[in-house]
């Protein structure tokens, strides 16, 4: 039972994904080129970050992005940027990403905090956010900070490991010729898996080749040093150690919210079989979609032109092309049984 549910939890995750994509990237699109929709801009008021999740990807920071905007901290999780968050995703693209690749260099760039809160979000969860730590602290004086781990490093990078190698089958150069956004994530992938292993190097690879092997002692140490940093930097008034399997408790006290704690079961959700799933199905849909698209519309043409359906003129075709090829095999069988006559006679 635990599988089939998290099947469905990353078809039901990939699907919102599609939704949003096909939302935003052929609907709203369309319109705008018809010049019958306008985009709304963006409040003027930016507001500030209250909370904001300071562990790697892989420790529950998607749980914790339920978790965070079912407590009212509508909350960014990367899953978003890939979804429907496009400006945001191309800020980051533009600050941080595409410089260092171009300079193979492990460069963090400055990124736009202003734009994450102008969209609503009050609070942040997963990387690239979470390695800036030291300057939201700067920026945002009062925001509070939630280290998401795992039981141990081994743990950890095994979940982090499938999800890169689920990732890299997804970015393909296939996928990046039909959605143009998925070489923005093929660039950001290749530009995390170099800061987490430390290595400069994985930024000169293609961004239509598999992403690199991960270095397993190289993540862990870059995991363990994270960790370590984030408890020595942030005061501990301001930072709570968590796991998301000790649920609503400490995420409420911590907060302040112990009075108004959700009696609800916890988010519990994206192990690695559902990122797997939900990978694999928020680029294969939207795929499929489209050559249905496709797929209909030449058969309009088609018919438009041929006076007749694809398939009919296929089946006609086909039969057609059967017969012949009967025949040609009645033919050959006779005309070999009349040789083995003749040779029998002289």
């Amino acid at each position: 039972m635990e599988t089939i549910r998290d099947v469905f939890s990353g078809l039901r995750i990939g699907g919102s994904h599609v939704i949003m994509f096909i939302k935003q990237e052929i609907m709203i699109k369309s319109l705008i080129g018809l010049g019958l929709y306008k985009m709304p801009s963006l409040t003027g008021d930016v507001g500030e970050l209250k909370v904001v999740g300071v562990g790697y990807g892989r420790t529950g920071t998607l749980s914790l992005s339920y978790a965070l905007t079912e407590l009212g901290y509508p909350t960014l999780h990367t899953y978003q940027l890939v979804a429907d968050k496009f400006d945001i995703l191309d800020m980051w693209t533009d600050k941080v990403f595409r410089p260092a690749i171009e300079a193979q260099e492990l460069l963090m760039g400055e990124p736009d905090f202003d734009l994450i809160t102008a969209h609503g979000f009050s609070a942040t969860a997963d990387l690239p956010t979470s390695l800036y730590y030291e300057e939201i602290q700067d920026k945002y004086p009062d925001c509070k900070f939630i280290l998401t781990t795992r039981d141990n490093s081994e743990v950890w990078f095994r979940s982090w490991n499938i999800m890169v190698t689920s990732v890299s089958r997804t970015t393909s150069h296939v996928f990046q010729h039909f959605f143009h956004h998925v070489e923005k994530v093929a660039m950001y992938f290749r530009w995390l898996s170099a800061i987490v292993n430390n290595d400069a190097e994985m930024l000169a690879s293609p961004l239509h080749e598999p992403l690199p092997t991960q270095i397993k002692a190289r993540a862990i140490a870059s995991y363990e040093e994270h960790n370590r940093r984030v408890r020595q930097i942030i005061h501990p008034d301001r930072l709570l150690e968590y796991n998301v399997k000790d649920g609503w408790a400490p995420l409420c006290e911590f907060l302040e919210m112990s009075n108004n704690c959700p009696q609800t079961p916890f988010p519990s959700t994206n192990t690695a079989l559902v990122m797997q799933v939900q990978t694999l199905s928020s680029f294969l849909l939207p795929l499929t979609v489209a050559l249905f698209v496709v797929f209909t519309i030449f058969a309009f043409g088609f018919k438009r032109l041929m006076g007749q359906r694809f398939l009919q003129w296929f089946e006609r075709k086909w039969l057609r092309l059967t017969r012949r090829t009967k025949t040609g095999k009645i033919r050959r069988e006779i005309k070999r049984s009349s040789s083995v006559k003749y040779h029998k006679r002289y």
